[in-house]
């Protein structure tokens, strides 16, 4: 299913190289344009996420393996999907549709192209180490003392924190939503469940926290945070015009929560992002 592609556009190249000779002049203008689009620049935005950061670092090594030069640049949710609805980057591989990030499609709808997703399978929702005594959202408020009426949440633009402030209202919690850095709120899981105490965290799949500890997802019954989630890639239009290849390329990219996953596991035991990327795509050859 990973890069349906790869074989014939490696094979539409050299074909190109070999059609060099013996065309005419509109026949060689048209070869030389589709080799001179594996040597220009994209610019992939993302959010300092841990799936998106895996998944940018390897849809970066893709393009480069067909020959794109590629940079990288990171910001919060809401500018990343400015950045590639304006052409200040041409792509972004972690838009999370249809429910978290609506808003954004919906507002730059007329500038970018949705490719459709890259991951399926994800999943948004409040979570709970196991341990925990109860089983869906709407049982918070009689533990709340054990918890000490807080949930634990992430960067205040990301989407999940927008669907938290909503089942806050809906379900009538008697709680606050704290804002963090990720990586922050993570620490804080990680040491409540060396002390087994209660703490409710806003949570999403892929992640390697659900490789790492045992933890558990609150029922939503009245589906604030919705049923299923796909992982989608965003392209800036101009940029799809102008290349289709590349585009193509990142059209074709797809990966499983598996696959996902064994990069963001190998992130957390300290390999660098670029380097986990390899060593999944490798292990694909």
């Amino acid at each position: 299913m990973m890069l349906k592609s790869t074989v014939r556009i490696l094979t539409n190249l050299l074909l190109y190289a070999g059609l060099l000779i013996g065309c005419s002049d509109d026949e060689l203008e048209v070869q030389q344009a589709a080799i001179k689009e594996t040597k220009e620049k994209i610019v992939l935005a993302y959010a300092e996420w841990t799936d998106a950061i895996a998944t940018t670092h390897t849809i970066k090594l893709v393009l480069e393996s067909h020959g794109y030069e590629v940079s990288m640049t990171s910001a919060s949710i809401n500018q990343v999907w400015a950045m590639v609805a304006s052409g200040e980057a041409d792509a972004m591989v972690t838009a999370w549709l249809p429910s978290t990030h609506k808003d954004y499609l919906e507002q730059y709808q007329e500038k970018i192209e949705n490719l459709g997703p890259n991951l399926s399978g994800t999943r948004l929702g409040l979570v709970v180490p196991s341990y925990v005594q109860i089983s869906a959202i709407n049982e918070l408020n009689s533990f709340s003392d054990q918890f000490n009426g807080v949930i634990h949440g992430i960067e205040p633009t990301a989407g999940l924190m927008k669907l938290t402030k909503q089942a806050i209202k809906i379900y009538q919690l008697k709680y606050q939503l704290t804002q963090n850095k990720s990586i922050n709120m993570l620490r804080k899981l990680e040491q409540s469940i060396d002390q087994k105490k209660y703490i409710v965290v806003t949570g999403w799949t892929p992640h390697w926290k659900f490789a790492k500890f045992d933890l558990k997802y609150l029922a939503d019954p009245k589906q604030v945070f919705g049923k299923q989630e796909f992982i989608n890639s965003i392209i800036n239009k101009e940029f799809s015009k102008n290349n289709p290849q590349a585009s193509k390329i990142i059209d074709d990219f797809e990966w499983t929560t598996s696959d996902i996953a064994q990069v963001m596991v190998w992130m957390n035991k300290g390999m660098r992002p670029q380097d986990a990327a390899n060593k999944w795509l490798s292990s694909k050859k």
